[in-house]
């Protein structure tokens, strides 16, 4: 019987593991009204249902979530990537149906219909979870205890004895390492939605049991959120306003840029639709030299039109990971939400947060000494590894046959899986 629950709570999807005799490990199996999956999108939904009471909603998670949002346009609330707001104390909740939710009530919501899902596969019996952290939060100004008290508040709730947590890539790096043959020395580099985090270990086996030494840690709060946010700010922006202009009395004004900073977050638009920024937002149309732009940009965020950008943006991002050009289409735009968009231009758009992921990759090997050449493996996981101009940095650097990849959805959960079944997990959590 598992005694531990691995749990990458990951900005876009969700991945829990439990090992089968702590040497092997299998995902846990969710069950919704969307189908049967082992990864869950880290997104909810909530809807009035008289047949639950007056005030009571009916809450979805995962692709069930998404399927409730698209099946009643206007009356479901939905929420994505809720972890971005774990170490924000900007953020002090939302409005939902007139009820506030604080972030630790919407982690708690949400494992909660994760583990309704998971029915019999649900882990009852187990003493302690194990979750994932990157070594950087998200956001502007994160704070990492405040992100950590609101995690053990939602995880307190759920029942478990123990609450530990790892650093994602030092999990990753743990399931990597499984399959080594010889000691070596290893650099993880994990790109989830919003954080990229490096880890550096040493792992070596004596007497079959893997021993590590961990010699470096470095990480940025930028990943494939922030690339689709480049693509948003230069595809879709400009046809809503972005750039032009309204008349104050005599004076001829920019429109707000920050506006277009939270559009560009999708993730973060169901939290623009409540704030006072959407309330100014409409008070410009009437002041605006383009209103048509600014009516647009309202419609699509009255209408939750947030999904669909995303499906959109992901879309032409993964089609130009192995295509010299690809199309954007945003049908909500009309015509002027179909482009071509090609590499070379994205690669531009996306130079910056390159610079930065690069730049965290030179502090790991910088503060540890390590030099290129000392690097036995490079282990890549999440989805944004497989971007052309990411693969770049470590291909210059590290010789093809040391750069593998693999497990980009269940390396960290699998990870904390196995780390919980040892009784030295005490040097494996941060």
């Amino acid at each position: 019987m598992a005694k531990a629950l691995g749990l990458d709570f990951g900005t876009t999807n969700t991945v829990l593991a439990l090992t089968d005799d702590g040497v092997n490990s299998h995902s846990v199996s969710f069950s919704s009204s969307a189908g049967v999956t082992d990864s869950m999108r880290t997104a909810l939904s909530f809807m009035k249902d008289a047949k639950l009471g007056a005030g009571a909603l009916k809450v979805e998670a995962g692709h069930a979530a998404i399927r409730q949002f698209i099946d009643n346009p206007g009356e479901a609330r939905f929420l994505q990537s809720i972890k971005t707001f774990a170490a924000s104390a900007l953020f002090q909740g939302t409005l939902v149906h007139a009820r506030r939710f604080q972030f630790e009530d919407l982690m708690e919501v949400f494992l909660k219909r994760l583990e309704a899902y998971a029915g019999d596969g649900w882990p009852a019996q187990a003493n302690r979870i194990v979750a994932g952290r990157p070594v950087h939060f998200a956001g502007a100004s994160p704070d990492p205890d405040l992100a950590i008290e609101r995690y053990n508040a939602a995880l307190t709730r759920l029942g478990f004895p123990e609450i530990h947590y790892v650093f994602e890539p030092v999990a990753a790096a743990f399931y990597f390492a499984q399959h080594l043959t010889q000691d070596a020395t290893v650099l993880v580099a994990d790109f989830g939605g919003g954080t990229t985090d490096y880890s550096l270990i040493r792992f070596e086996k004596r007497a079959g049991q893997l021993s590590a030494v961990p010699v470096g840690y470095s990480g940025v709060g930028i990943a494939g959120d922030q690339f689709d946010a480049r693509i948003v700010d230069h595809l879709v922006a400009p046809e809503i306003g972005k750039g032009s202009q309204f008349k104050s009395f005599d004076k001829i004004l920019d429109v707000p840029s920050n506006y277009y900073t939270s559009f560009s977050r999708w993730n973060q638009l169901s939290v623009f639709k409540s704030s006072k920024e959407f309330a100014d937002l409409k008070q410009l149309v009437r002041q605006s030299l383009e209103p048509e732009k600014l009516e647009m940009f309202i419609d699509l965020i009255d209408h939750d039109e947030g999904y669909p950008l995303y499906q959109a943006v992901s879309a032409a991002k993964m089609a130009l990971s192995s295509q010299e050009e690809a199309e954007f289409f945003f049908s909500p735009l009309g015509s002027a939400g179909r482009k071509t968009v090609k590499r070379s231009d994205f690669e531009t758009w996306i130079a910056d947060d390159l610079a930065k992921i690069e730049t965290a990759l030179d502090d790991v090997l910088n503060k540890t000494n390590t030099s290129a050449d000392q690097v036995d493996k490079v282990f890549l996981t999440g989805g944004t590894s497989f971007v052309p101009a990411v693969r770049r940095i470590f291909t210059e650097r590290f010789t093809t046959d040391r750069i593998e990849s693999g497990g980009e959805m269940v390396s960290i959960a699998h990870g904390l899986a196995l780390i919980g079944e040892r009784d030295d997990i005490a040097m494996w959590t941060a």
